[in-house]
């Protein structure tokens, strides 16, 4: 089942993210079979407040596992987390 994790970083945290980031791209690394595409969410200046992964996982409790095993996590970058259920309806640009 897909799923969205949409992440916003604490402000002014990017020394924290940058610091951290080592120990984040080693536990993706761990769970790419499980990412569908992802990336850094930027404010209006292109600097990084945040990301979204789209995630394929069985259910809500293994997308709760896979976010809460992130590094940035233990390292209190998050202001906030959601994690929602994705029903694509179009790729590249085209109907399902």
């Amino acid at each position: 089942m897909l799923f969205a994790v949409i992440r916003h970083d604490k402000p002014n945290s990017l020394d924290l993210r940058l610091s951290e980031r080592p120990k984040h791209l080693e536990y993706l690394k761990t769970v790419l079979d499980k990412i569908m595409y992802g990336g850094a969410l930027l404010d209006d200046d292109g600097k990084q407040v945040g990301s979204v992964l789209m995630i394929d996982v069985a259910d809500k409790a293994a997308a709760e596992a896979f976010a809460d095993a992130d590094p940035f996590v233990d390292a209190g970058l998050f202001a906030s987390t959601a994690i929602r259920g994705f029903r694509p309806v179009f790729k590249d640009g085209d109907w399902l």
